[in-house]
């Protein structure tokens, strides 16, 4: 179906190359780059960053199943993680050659039994550590059973092996990210010793890149947010290139006099005559009930304008009141990479919560070279 939506996500493709190299910059040439393009490329467009980046990068990852089979569809051919396979996904995983992380027992003896029963041969697996973020992972305790059950069968053949760091933006949890990476380097290289093959690391997310590059570089990182350019670090994150602008127009304006209301509930009401404007953009687009009420803002004609009342499901109004505009103008919902970081800090969370938020039912475009 073809998306008429005015409200429209532009993608700078030459910031994500800029982002990617910057980030290359910070490692040895020898060290392999995965780039992270789950959840609909952090509210991007997987396909197209894909596309951009297949001949500069070496893997991909992504959450789950369609994921990668979507990759799969758009002709993407490099190597894909798939980070949270289901035991039910698992043929699908194999029959679109994605590559699953495996990390349980109970995963790794079902993936084998499957692969044995399509007469696979060495079908690449990628085993994963809990070395203390507690999410998904492996013990030390397993090691032995794992080495035990993958050296009796040729169907897999484990090609790395990784863990994730629990806090790697926070230097004040220094302490406890050097005991993870020392758990993970134990765990490697004591299965490493029980295996007939040497499968390569990997440990290091965005914020791993820019503090642990000496401690934990192993074999190859993973760029996720950096690639879309936020480094979880003010000072990075202003030396990476903006990649997301969420635009829209102005609908209708609206002279609002003293005691008048606007919006559902009456949540805002005039205390002096104001001028506000219509929006098409909502909660159904990603963007927070929260941010109502003036707690959030968008940029028209280069100013700053307040949302006036609670965000609606399709639209918001917001206060224009001294700002020379007209309908139809140009409204930058998210104007840069500092506007999504300060909306993102006035609701007390994170930039990848309001970017993976934004709606697929918004038209994403590429911004022009």
């Amino acid at each position: 179906m073809e998306n008429n939506h005015v409200t429209v996500l532009e993608i700078d493709l030459n910031a994500i190359d800029y982002n990617l190299n910057y980030f290359k910059s910070k490692i040895k040439n020898s060290t392999k780059i995965l780039a992270v393009v789950k959840a609909f490329g952090y509210g991007s467009n997987p396909v197209e960053i894909a596309k951009h980046i297949e001949s500069k990068v070496h893997y991909f990852a992504v959450a789950y199943l369609d994921e990668g089979i979507a990759l799969r569809k758009a002709g993407i051919k490099l190597p894909i993680l798939v980070l949270h396979p289901l035991k039910l996904n698992f043929e699908k995983i194999i029959k679109y050659n994605l590559e699953p992380n495996i990390y349980s027992l109970d995963l790794l003896q079902s993936f084998i039994e499957i692969s044995k029963n399509l007469n696979l041969k060495n079908y690449p697996i990628h085993i994963k550590f809990n070395t203390g973020l507690n999410r998904l992972g492996f013990s030390k305790s397993d090691i032995s059973k794992i080495s035990t059950i993958v050296n009796k069968q040729d169907a897999i053949e484990i090609i790395s092996m990784f863990s994730h760091i629990a806090a790697s933006e926070d230097l004040e949890e220094r302490a406890f990210t050097l005991q993870q990476i020392d758990t993970f380097k134990m765990l490697s290289k004591a299965l490493i010793t029980n295996l007939k093959n040497t499968p390569f690391k990997h440990m290091l997310n965005t914020s791993g890149i820019i503090n642990y590059a000496n401690e934990a570089q192993f074999d190859m990182v993973r760029l996720g947010i950096g690639l879309y350019g936020f480094g979880n670090d003010k000072q990075i994150t202003t030396t990476l290139k903006n990649v997301l602008t969420l635009k829209s127009v102005i609908s209708q304006i609206h002279t609002i006099n003293k005691g008048e209301s606007v919006g559902y509930n009456r949540a805002y009401t005039a205390t002096t005559k104001i001028q506000t404007a219509t929006i098409p953009i909502g909660h159904a687009d990603g963007i927070s009930r929260q941010l109502g009420n003036g707690v959030g803002y968008v940029y028209i004609n280069n100013q700053k304008a307040s949302i006036v009342g609670n965000v609606c499901m399709d639209m918001i109004m917001v206060n224009v009141t001294g700002i020379n505009c007209c309908e139809g103008d140009e409204v930058l919902i998210y104007k840069n990479k500092e506007h999504i970081e300060d909306l993102s800090n006035r609701l007390n969370t994170i930039p990848y919560e309001l970017i993976t938020a934004i709606s697929q039912r918004i038209r994403r475009v590429l911004k022009e070279c």
